[in-house]
């Protein structure tokens, strides 16, 4: 399977977890966030819409388990509005959902149609100071007197290697993804090609691991996905840097302006005031 032809190419994290061939990792992860033990991979149902895309990049994993709706992204920046981005996301599953016809699902029924409860993880591997454990709400994209009718929680992890401990030995493919981030970066900070980096990373993986053989079985994939990731990344910074200086400049400029125009009004109001003695000396 080659993902790195395609117009918007997806994220290494969904390349590992969100493949149907690779359902055993996908479950495994599921069980680590819900505590559960649940051993038939072939009990998930991938319902990933894969022509959605975000800011060029594909929506990372959805799939249905256990009457739940699992909704999964990776995010390598934090991101406040992943409840936002999830409710339009969610909308188009559940929407085709309801249309499949093994569903059975008739949204003009005079009968309470049931869905799968949805299920929204974001993990965070960023460069940003993070909690090990967030959660987002929807409420807090609105006004906060507008008491907003819809209510969505997503759980952040922060997967960064060396946070969550518990959490990453309980999914060892995730845990190795972790680490795997964490020795690219490492590559790019001694200065490495990302080439090397990701050469390097994978192998510094226990050989008795779960995904080493996976990423060498398709290195070229995964480095191309990993050029995209970071060349996204490092366009994001530049533009968030780009816009910290314009807004400080902004800052300068108005307060400058605010400075003459109060002192235009402190001349105003002076020269009123001479004004008004003049007048009552002269009557």
């Amino acid at each position: 399977m080659c993902y790195a032809n395609r117009e918007y190419k997806d994220r290494l994290f969904k390349f590992i977890f969100g493949n149907p061939a690779n359902k055993q990792w996908t479950l495994e992860l599921y069980n680590a966030i819900n505590n559960s033990e649940y051993k038939d991979p072939e009990e998930i149902q991938i319902t990933t819409l894969n022509n959605v895309v975000y800011m060029s990049m594909k929506n990372d994993i959805s799939f249905l388990i256990a009457d739940t709706m699992n909704f999964y992204e990776s995010q390598s920046t934090y991101n406040p509005n992943m409840p936002m981005r999830y409710l339009i996301y969610a909308g188009l599953v559940y929407n085709t959902y309801a249309k499949n016809a093994k569903n059975n699902i008739n949204l003009y029924s005079s009968t309470l149609q049931k869905f799968p409860a949805p299920r929204f993880i974001c993990f965070y591997d960023g460069l940003q100071t993070a909690p090990e454990k967030t959660v987002l709400s929807l409420e807090d994209a609105f006004s906060a007197d507008s008491h907003p009718d819809i209510s969505i929680r997503v759980t952040m992890f922060n997967i960064n290697y060396g946070k969550n401990r518990k959490f990453l030995d309980a999914c060892r493919p995730l845990n190795e993804y972790s680490l795997f981030v964490f020795e690219v970066r490492n590559g790019l900070a001694d200065g490495m090609t990302i080439e090397d980096a990701i050469t390097r990373a994978i192998d510094k993986l226990p050989d008795d691991g779960s995904i080493k053989e996976f990423l060498l079985n398709n290195k070229s994939e995964v480095t191309s996905m990993c050029l995209t990731e970071y060349d996204e990344q490092k366009n994001l910074l530049a533009f968030q840097e780009d816009g910290f200086k314009k807004g400080r400049e902004e800052g300068r400029e108005e307060g400058r302006q605010e400075g003459r125009e109060e002192g235009r009004q402190e001349g105003r109001e002076e020269g009123e005031i001479k004004l008004g003695k003049l007048i009552k000396i002269k009557w």
